[in-house]
């Protein structure tokens, strides 16, 4: 493809050499580079890629884009120099693979907790509706049937636009895909053509990264201010600051809610461990799914079909046959004992599953919670998480989650710090997981309730750069078998 045409729409500030060239890859990756390469230079977190511009020249990289033209111009090479090259990294990448967002129908789901059943929903409601579809989420990505492993909840811009043009290859008429904060920070969604977005909740989370919640809300509303006015923005009406969202945004505003007045409106008649009973728009439907935070993420996925021009009573009664995303309210139950495996790594998500089972048990039986926080992750919840999880629960396990290059035992620690006096007494640490599960089992009695949270669909445990195959449902599955 010509240099020219991948700089459609970009805002140069200095050109050094010629743009009527070929150019065969795009990459931020200075190990990764070829003679037909364009270079994009990207301050990171950790590093700074204007450092690696001479190692790649000698590698023999023709075109360079970067926020800063070196002072030693080399011949033959053509310097980009742009305000951001994040940004211009997103638009060129979207360029370079024919702007595939805009040949089928994206949707992006932003908020802290139940983006990836929101999106995954929409996929399996879509697919039973008999589109051709796509998924780009936590768990999986997925091309109608075909699945592809996610490395992360929104891909970057070069792997991100690939995997949207191969969708739109495979035909398909809409993508549902997770945007995280990070992402939109970080620019990864720059250059897409959205149709629509989605708002399910904000609560305290990646603290570490956006240093402070405001930053955390201000990242989340970037995504919908950036939202054109064919667009369509849904924001939950019941989150405290869902209708920051839609301040500037010039999308159509359209709002869903549990326990207030919205444009769409749900109220929940029964939840138990079969499912939800919930009237919907005045339509009373049973769903498989459990949980009040459900309801919420049924209504998203109800209200978004609807803007997308779907048939309402196609839609609720293809929805009611429907199952949730991979570790999210997962349970199971093995000699009369209920395990459940969640992906709750927040308080609020926690909070959340915790009181579903509340809202569902019967008074008599316990709840065991096995609960621990990744390392190199927001310090300030661990306290948080523990004091929730023993607020909540009757006995609680503090356990190692994915230490990666942290100490668990510091981590667990770190939790502690939340058990009140009143609540040392039925709280145990345990830092080997599995032997944490291990325990829960055999404290266990028949219909009690364990909660195991943190990793959900994870098959895996990261301990020092290194990952280890560790599943949680296989493992509870395995101890309560043994139990039996």
């Amino acid at each position: 493809m010509q240099l020219q045409d991948v700089l459609y729409g970009i805002t140069i500030t200095n050109l050094v050499g010629k743009t009527n060239r070929e150019v065969g890859v795009l990459t931020f990756d200075s190990r990764q580079v070829a003679s037909d390469a364009v270079f994009f230079a990207i301050k990171g977190t950790v590093s700074d890629g204007h450092a690696y511009i001479n190692n790649v020249l000698e590698k023999g990289v023709s075109v360079i884009v970067c926020e800063k033209i070196p002072q030693e111009i080399v011949e033959e090479v053509t310097y980009i120099q742009v305000a951001d090259s994040s940004v211009a990294l997103g638009k060129m990448a979207a360029n370079f693979y024919g702007n595939p967002s805009s040949s089928l129908q994206l949707v992006g789901i932003t908020g802290t907790n139940g983006k990836t059943t929101i999106a995954t929903l929409l996929f399996k409601l879509f697919r039973e509706l008999g589109y051709k579809v796509g998924l780009i989420s936590t768990v999986n990505n997925h091309i109608n049937d075909q699945v592809i492993p996610a490395t992360h909840t929104t891909p970057n811009p070069i792997a991100l636009n690939a995997l949207l043009q191969d969708m739109v290859n495979a035909g398909c008429d809409y993508c549902f895909m997770e945007v995280s904060s990070h992402a939109v920070v970080q620019h990864r969604i720059e250059g897409l053509n959205f149709a629509g977005g989605v708002f399910s909740n904000i609560t305290h989370d990646h603290l570490d990264f956006h240093k402070t919640f405001d930053n955390y809300i201000k990242a989340k509303k970037a995504f919908f201010d950036g939202l054109g006015s064919s667009s369509f923005a849904l924001t939950n009406l019941d989150d405290k600051n869902g209708m920051v969202m839609l301040q500037n945004t010039k999308a159509v505003k359209k709002t869903y809610a549990l326990k207030q007045m919205a444009d769409f409106k749900a109220r929940i008649i029964e939840n138990s461990f079969n499912g939800l009973h919930l009237d919907v728009d005045h339509t009373e439907v049973f769903f498989k799914l459990v949980g009040s935070f459900n309801a919420y993420n049924l209504l998203a996925v109800y209200c978004t079909a609807l803007l997308l021009d779907q048939d309402q009573l196609t839609v609720l009664t293809a929805l009611s046959n429907l199952t949730g995303a991979e570790g999210r309210f997962d349970y199971i139950v093995s000699n009369g004992i209920i395990g459940i495996v969640d992906y709750a790594h927040t308080p609020d998500a926690v909070q959340n599953v915790l009181s579903t089972i509340q809202d569902i048990r019967k008074g008599t039986e316990q709840v065991i919670t096995i609960i621990g926080c990744g390392g190199d992750r927001d310090k300030t919840k661990r306290p948080i998480m523990a004091q929730v999880a023993c607020d909540w629960s009757d006995k609680v396990i503090l356990t190692s989650d994915n230490p990666r290059t942290e100490n668990p035992q510091t981590i667990v620690e770190e939790m502690e710090v939340g058990v009140s006096p009143t609540n040392r007494r039925k709280t145990l640490s345990i830092i080997d997981r599995r032997e944490a599960i291990k325990t829960a089992c055999h404290l266990a009695k028949p219909g009690d309730i364990i909660l195991l949270a943190g990793k959900g669909h994870e098959k895996y445990q990261e301990i020092n750069g290194v990952r280890h195959h560790f599943d949680d449902k296989e493992v509870l599955m395995e101890q309560l078998n043994l139990v039996g």
